[in-house]
């Protein structure tokens, strides 16, 4: 008898039956108690820092501090916590005009004002100036050259003012976690610096991803490390990170040494969010979790790449991602034209940007498992880059052949979130 299974696709639900003997497992993120008091929790991490002095100790009045935080595209409940790092810095002498908000954009657009009210909250707006770096036009000041030989290039707002990085902890495909150093490099950093740092994505050998990155990979990871780097001539002198659960709440906050507790942070996630599997699926069905995190496929590819760490090579994958906005990055499309001419890998090696990467990267997945992308995408968009694209629920199911006898699947309700970790059986 067929068991039936339910997920999300926009702002709706799929239905759909499966063979249970079929399913191997469905992956979940652990129950997780989301922080109930964000601000008694917030006062004990500045007063209890990891590797770090008390929060006290380190700031003083006379002191221009500047609070880099994250964009719009990376809402992190900063507003939740953000009031309590200020009004610390207020109870020390140091009053609100010796307190800038610098947003790390990155490569990405500036924001509007109701956009920045979002982000720490409408009493900061009307407080605290907001300045939004930009990685063309922003004044910017070299601070060294990493190991790698990254020029670092940053904005002038972190050299000579005391630094406090905000942000979220997330599992990233390139750089292993997003947040922490992350902050500085891209964050705030010029556009030649960025590009020559995300370089390290690609193989300096063979056209192809460098082996050494993808997600939750800090261990000799270039793009990682070399970010490190450029966060040491900044040394911060405090960060407070967010980790945010499936349901959008606080599920865990860390504060103290920008590296160490960062690095706590990321331990905890991949305990939290990583999900074992005994084995990788012939086919593997994964939901992004539904709006916003299927809002585009710039944001679901993050549900593909974890998908393609479930499954077998020569399987299959199929994405549920309604992608109401499109590709979510304008270039995005755009490079199915060198991949058209077979210059894919020299062109972004030439001009690397993140979408760029991005759309590089699931190229790649389409080559090793075939990919059926459930969108409201036209599917001659995607077709170039080897993904079945369809519209209707129905054909997906079809295409991705679920009633098929004799293989094995895996679920994924909330493929974005929950990273499936491969445990080698022993013997």
């Amino acid at each position: 008898m067929k068991q039936e299974y339910t997920l999300k696709y926009g702002e709706g639900y799929h239905n759909f039956q499966l063979n249970p003997e079929n399913v191997i497992q469905k992956l979940n993120a652990k129950d997780i108690q989301p922080v109930e008091n964000v601000e008694k929790e917030l006062e004990r991490i500045l007063d209890h820092p990891v590797d770090s002095e008390p929060f006290n100790n380190l700031f003083q009045a006379g002191d221009k501090v500047t609070i880099v935080v994250s964009d719009i595209t990376r809402l992190v409940k900063l507003h939740e916590y953000l009031p309590g790092i200020v009004g610390r810095l207020n109870s020390l002498g140091i009053p609100d005009e010796d307190i800038l908000i610098l947003t790390a954009t990155g490569t990405h657009r500036g924001q509007t004002p109701e956009e920045q009210k979002k982000i720490v909250g409408e009493d900061l707006f009307s407080r605290l100036e907001i300045v939004d770096h930009d990685c063309d036009h922003s004044e910017m000041v070299e601070v060294g050259t990493t190991p790698r030989g990254t020029v670092v290039v940053l904005n002038r707002l972190v050299v000579d003012r005391k630094v406090i990085l905000t942000g979220g902890i997330v599992h990233h495909l390139m750089a292993g976690f997003g947040g922490g150093r992350k902050s500085i490099l891209p964050g705030v950093a010029s556009r030649e610096t960025i590009a020559q740092n995300h370089l390290h994505s690609l193989d300096p050998n063979a056209q192809r991803s460098n082996p050494l990155i993808g997600v939750g990979a800090l261990i000799d990871n270039p793009l990682h490390e070399d970010m490190v780097d450029a966060a040491r001539f900044v040394n911060p002198e405090f960060l407070v990170n967010s980790i945010i659960h499936t349901d959008g709440r606080i599920a865990r906050l860390v504060g103290g040494h920008w590296l160490k507790a960062w690095e706590e942070g990321c331990g905890w996630a991949d305990e939290n969010y990583g999900v074992p599997i005994e084995g990788q699926a012939d086919l593997v069905i994964a939901s992004c979790g539904g709006f916003p995190k299927d809002i585009s496929l710039y944001q679901s590819t993050k549900t593909l790449f974890n998908a393609s760490l479930a499954v077998k090579p020569g399987g299959t994958i199929l994405v549920l991602a309604e992608c109401r906005e499109g590709a979510g990055a304008e270039e995005f499309f755009g490079w199915n034209a060198p991949l058209k001419e077979e210059k894919l890998d020299p062109e972004l090696r030439r001009n690397f940007t993140i979408p760029g990467y991005i759309f590089y990267a699931a190229v790649e997945v389409a080559q090793k498992a075939k990919v059926v992308l459930y969108s409201t995408i036209d599917p001659e968009l995607v077709k170039p880059m080897g993904l079945i694209g369809v519209n209707s629920f129905a054909e997906a199911l079809e295409l991705a052949q679920v009633d098929k006898e004799d293989q094995s699947i895996i679920v994924m309700p909330y493929g974005g979130a929950t990273i499936p970790l491969l445990q080698f059986k022993k013997g």
